[in-house]
């Protein structure tokens, strides 16, 4: 059953942006006290386009102790309409003032997607200085399927000790953090406004069989966002 350190409702989404944004900037507080960079997961599709139009807009948030990873990414070229790094860039990263060596993005260019997912891997350990892998905060959207990230019911694997693997689906193949590095994150925030999102939801908060790869997420400091 999947459970939550917090579940976050509002009647609309403006309400839970504001809700997500006040949270996500006291997390920003908390680590810059340490006079610390914040590493912060994003995550593609749809349902983040508005919440990154809004963050994109508010001026106090730090942006440039923030660096900036994806959480997964469709083998594609990254000016496909499909990539979630283009729609990551067009709707906040564009929008906001960094530089590009604040961006980690996932190559789909060498057209080897295990060496790609490998190139992936050893990026993050470099920024984590070859330590523990721990993100600050990881965004994750949710699938009608419950699947997050690229994480669905045939690659779920709870044994897989890398950071970063691959999957090869029909519609697309894909590079994906893995859930050991999604749960050792420090926090994560599973965005799913919306009622169409309402019915998975339920499902996953009653999931006793782990049916649902959302419902492996860890229960320390995971925040569930949803609006009606």
């Amino acid at each position: 059953m999947a459970k939550f350190t917090k579940i976050i409702q509002e009647n609309n989404e403006n309400f839970l942006i504001e809700k997500f944004i006040r949270l996500f900037c006291g997390k920003l507080n908390k680590k810059f006290k340490r006079r610390s960079r914040f590493s912060f997961v994003l995550t593609g599709g749809k349902s983040p386009i508005k919440l990154y139009r809004h963050l994109a807009k508010n001026k106090n948030i730090p942006w440039k102790k923030i660096d900036f990873f994806i959480g997964d990414e469709r083998y594609v070229k990254e000016n496909s309409k499909y990539s979630n790094i283009r729609m990551c860039r067009k709707y906040l990263l564009s929008k906001i003032r960094i530089s590009n060596r604040q961006i980690y993005k996932i190559t789909t260019n060498q057209k080897s997607i295990k060496k790609d997912a490998q190139d992936y891997e050893k990026t993050i350990k470099k920024y984590f200085l070859k330590k523990k892998v721990v993100f600050d905060l990881v965004l994750l959207g949710l699938g009608q399927d419950g699947h997050i990230a690229s994480l669905f019911k045939n690659n779920i694997n709870k044994k897989l000790k890398n950071n970063v693997d691959f999957i090869i689906k029909k519609d697309f193949a894909r590079i994906t953090l893995t859930l050991k590095c999604l749960n050792n994150s420090k926090s994560i925030f599973l965005w799913a406004p919306g009622k169409i999102k309402s019915n998975i939801i339920k499902k996953i908060c009653l999931d006793k069989e782990f049916l649902y790869p959302a419902s492996f997420l860890k229960v320390k400091n995971n925040f569930l966002f949803h609006s009606n």
